[in-house]
């Protein structure tokens, strides 16, 4: 089952940044520099997780994954210019 998955990072060095910002792109919406918002199962987040630990150094970076249940993300507001993330579909071919 698909959820939302919310993902910040602090990483140190720009090098790590990138490579952990490419890879959550690959997966989700960049949402601000650093917080993507993912629409993944819980293989594909087991997965996104341990890429981002071979990514960054565990000594000085950190990144947090907050998982989103239905009711959350109904509830989400925003103000200013921030707006809800608007849902992507995709086309398969087989």
């Amino acid at each position: 089952m698909t959820m939302t998955v919310v993902v910040a990072y602090d990483v140190s060095a720009d090098n790590r940044r990138a490579r952990l910002a490419a890879m959550l792109q690959a997966s989700g919406d960049r949402i601000q520099k650093s917080l993507f918002l993912l629409s993944v199962d819980e293989d594909r987040l087991a997965e996104v997780r341990e890429h981002a630990l071979e990514i960054i150094d565990a000594d000085t970076d950190s990144v947090y994954f907050f998982r989103q249940c239905g009711d959350c993300w109904e509830a989400l507001g925003c103000v200013g210019q921030a707006q809800s993330p608007e849902p992507t579909f995709f086309w398969l071919v087989q």
